[in-house]
This record gives structure tokens, C-alpha cells and sequence, in this order.
């Protein structure tokens, strides 16, 4: 502060000390006075103007109360009677009270754990997206004694996501981040979240129930509508579309029914064309060669099928399979920018892709945590990203932004 008054003094009036110094006219130094007198005026209105800094003392003497009772009401701890709680909440908000963060967490010496249960990241490179986003944002927090730790489960392994949900709920932990992948498993965690007071917030896919704290993600009903109408681009009366599953346990699934739901309701009120809508499960897709069999026997079954709406990350498996069993042009939508279906995306062999960003998942699944958690701050209980629409024209200006996650703090 003072080196600003300093400079500011410097700037507006060194030409006229030099006039004093070197004896000018005596009109030209009651100039130079009046111009100092000026400033001088200036310093004393701003500093009387500035805002005083308000303590915890300061509150407390206007409501009332101990230091530690207002300190209780900042903290969200221990009890104090709601009217007191109300009448410190006015005043804090009366002068203008602003929690130090930074201060209150290194005098707390607090550490706050969280949890990210997860798919092995390796399996799949939409998890590896999450999973960055996640280290991304506990990086951009940690000076305020957040700790991140990352514990995996098998991916399509609803005993895996059991067992290591335990291991989590055995921790001392504030807070965890998850996808409820399994409908009755993720329940069953939520339940056990619900009894032990800790927060969580679900990423990937949205599941209805009054415990968690947020959901971060896409529409899945929305999505479903969304390829619809990208599919329709491309298809002609009388023609079939084929929703395709490439996924373990898709009855418990509740993102992929959403999918497929908004994808039905979209065709079922679109006039004008009598489009086949079929469903497909397959969860030997890491078996090239049991893949290639299947879709040859779809395509024989379905002459009129022209289109797959692939309901996750690997509309490249498709791709893969369908070079080696026929020629014939099929549209395919599908999700997520990862690697493989980018190549296939820049060859015109996957029409369009819906970015969920993943990164963003991740990021925002720990920075909920952290306001509710620290900041103390309500958190939006349905956070709907954007269904971004990615076509080989404009897939890398998405690239760019995806490695470009700036950071909460």
C-alpha cells in the first residue's frame, strides 16, 4: 500500500519538487504546493475510505457473544441456538465479513481426505480422462489440506466395486467421488455414506436417490435424444437403426437405459419417416474375431439396417469389426474423445462423437467436495454438462480446451 502511494506521488508530482529545487518562479511553486496539498488530500480520503479489516472479536461484541460462539457459526461447528446462529449470520453479512481460507485451514492444521472409487483407469482412456481431471483439481486445492486418494475397482466387476467401496468406508475419510455404475451396489454405498455422514458425489451416471450431494454429467436421456437426431440425418424411410451396448451388466446399467429411452422417444414423435429401432448387447468386445461374428449376423438379420448408436466410448470396436465384414456405408454416433475414435472420427468412418467431458467429470467432483466441505458453500444438486457435438471440422479446438482445465484456486 504504501509503495503504491509512493509511486503515485512519484508519477504526479517529481517535476514539481524539481521545480522547488532549482528556485522557479513563485507562481510556478504555489503550483507545486497545490499540487502536493492535491495529493496529500487524496492519500488521507483513501485511507479514511478503505475498508476496515472486520475481526471475529468484532462480531461477536456486536451480537453479543463469545469469539468461540461466532467461531462455532463460521465453522459450521457444534451447537449454537438457531436465533444466536441467524443473528451472527446478519451481522457477518452487515460489515462485510470475509473468512481468510487459507489462514483458517493452516491455523486448524486441518487435513481433509477424499476418496475417488473408480474404474482401473488403464481399461479405458475416458477413465484416464477422469481420473486427470480429478488429480487436477485436488493439485489446484491441496494448500487448503485437501488429500486426494484414488482406489480402483475392475471395471464390469460389481464384487470388485463392493470390495473396494468397503475399503473406502473403512477409511477416515470426508468425502468420496464415484460413478454409480452398479444400480443396487452404488445404492447399497450411498446407504452406508448416508449413515457414516460422509458426502459424495456421483460422476458419469446419474442415479435418484435424496443422499448424495451432486451429480456431474451428462443428460443420459438427453444424449439419447441428441444421437437420435444426429442419426437422422443420414437415414431414409423405412430404413433400421440399431442401438448397441458394448458393456458388461447392462440390465444394471441405468445411464444406458436413459440412453436408449431418450433415443426411442426421439424417432417415436418424429413424423414423416417409419424408422426401425433395434437393441444390441455385447460384452465380448475385447474378442475381435466373436464381435466380427455378431455384427455379421445383425447386418443378415437387418437388411435395412444403416446406423448404430453406440452407447459408450468404444464406437471404434465397430468401426474395427465392420471394415473386415462388409463395405456397406453405415452411420455410426457414439461417444468420447479418446484416442481410437478420434482416428475414426478424421476418417469419416464415425460420423459423430458426444463429448461428455470427462475431464470436467473429474475436476468438478472434487471442487464440489471442497465447497462444500471448506468453503461452506451450497452445492447445485444436478450439475448437467454440455453435450458437445464433435466432427472431424471442429474436433480440435475440443482437443485444446480438454488439456487446458485452469485451475479453482
Amino acid at each position: 500500500m504504501i509503495g503504491y502511494f509512493a509511486l503515485l506521488f512519484y508519477f504526479e508530482n517529481a517535476h514539481y519538487i524539481n521545480i522547488n529545487r532549482s528556485f522557479k518562479a513563485k507562481k510556478e511553486n504555489k503550483t507545486a504546493l497545490t499540487r502536493i496539498y492535491t495529493y496529500l488530500f487524496r492519500v488521507s480520503y483513501i485511507l479514511v475510505s478503505m475498508k476496515k479489516k472486520v475481526r471475529i472479536k468484532d462480531i461477536a461484541d456486536k451480537v453479543g457473544v463469545s469469539t468461540g460462539t461466532v467461531d462455532r457459526v463460521l465453522h459450521n461447528r457444534g451447537n449454537v441456538a438457531a436465533d444466536v446462529k441467524q443473528q451472527i449470520l446478519d451481522v457477518v453479512d452487515e460489515l462485510g465479513y470475509e473468512r481468510n481460507l487459507l489462514a483458517s485451514a493452516l491455523a486448524y492444521n486441518r487435513t481433509v481426505r477424499i476418496v475417488a472409487l473408480l474404474p482401473q483407469p488403464e481399461v479405458d482412456d475416458y477413465w484416464r480422462q477422469i481420473d486427470s481431471g480429478l488429480q487436477k483439481a485436488a493439485i489446484s486445492i491441496k494448500h487448503y489440506g485437501v488429500i486426494l486418494e484414488a482406489i480402483y475397482f475392475d471395471y464390469g466387476n460389481p464384487k470388485s466395486f463392493v470390495e473396494q467401496a468397503k475399503k473406502v468406508l473403512s477409511k477416515q475419510i470426508e468425502g468420496i467421488v464415484f460413478p454409480p455404475m452398479f444400480s443396487e451396489e452404488a445404492k447399497w454405498l450411498i446407504e452406508e455414506c448416508h449413515k457414516k455422514s460422509i458426502p459424495n458425489v456421483m460422476i458419469n451416471t446419474q442415479l435418484e436417490n435424496p443422499y448424495s450431494l451432486s451429480y456431474i454429467g451428462q443428460d443420459s436421456y438427453q444424449s439419447g435424444i441428441l444421437a437420435g437426431r444426429l442419426l437422422d440425418f443420414g437415414l431414409t424411410e423405412g430404413q433400421t437403426a440399431c442401438i448397441i451396448n458394448l458393456d458388461y451388466s447392462t440390465k444394471a446399467a441405468h445411464h444406458l437405459h436413459e440412453k436408449e429411452r431418450g433415443f426411442r422417444d426421439y424417432f417415436s414423435k418424429k413424423n414423416g419417416k417409419n424408422i426401425k429401432i433395434i437393441r444390441e448387447n455385447f460384452e465380448d468386445f475385447n474378442d475381435s474375431q466373436k464381435l466380427q461374428i455378431f455384427l455379421t449376423e445383425i447386418l443378415q438379420k437387418h437388411k435395412s439396417l444403416h446406423s448404430f448408436f453406440v452407447t459408450n466410448s468404444r464406437s471404434y470396436k465397430i468401426v474395427e469389426s465392420l471394415e473386415k465384414i462388409t463395405d456397406k456405408p453405415i452411420k455410426i454416433v457414439g461417444f468420447d474423445l479418446i484416442k481410437e475414435n478420434l482416428k475414426y472420427l478424421q476418417k469419416d468412418k464415425i460420423n459423430f462423437l458426444i463429448n461428455q467431458n470427462p475431464s470436467e467429470q473429474g475436476f468438478l467432483g472434487i471442487i464440489n467436495l471442497f465447497k462444500h466441505l471448506i468453503l461452506k458453500e451450497p452445492v447445485e444438486k444436478k450439475q448437467y454438462l454440455p453435450l458437445d457435438i464433435v466432427v472431424k471440422e471442429n474436433v480440435n479446438y475440443y482437443l485444446r480446451e480438454g488439456n487446458n482445465l485452469s485451475t479453482f484456486i
